[in-house]
């Protein structure tokens, strides 16, 4: 849980920040950011459930208890 930020706080670290990554590129840092998320969004949307398998018996092995067919008989 993040305690309420300060004036003082968020000066601390914009200053950080801009010492860090220097002024002209925390703009560019923000816009990529912002593409990031949307991107993320766009690809959340577009992606639809997908339909459980049509036959699931086939995963269930016969009742008997006998030897497993082979493919290449």
């Amino acid at each position: 849980m993040l305690p309420n930020l300060g004036f003082t706080e968020i000066a601390i670290l914009l200053l950080i920040l801009v010492l860090f990554f220097g002024a002209k590129r925390i703009p560019e840092i923000g816009a990529s950011i912002g593409k990031g998320i949307k991107e993320f969004k766009r690809g959340l949307k577009s992606e639809e459930p997908q339909d459980p398998p049509a036959n699931t018996d086939a995963a269930i092995p016969p009742a008997g208890g006998g030897a497993p067919k082979r493919l290449n008989q």
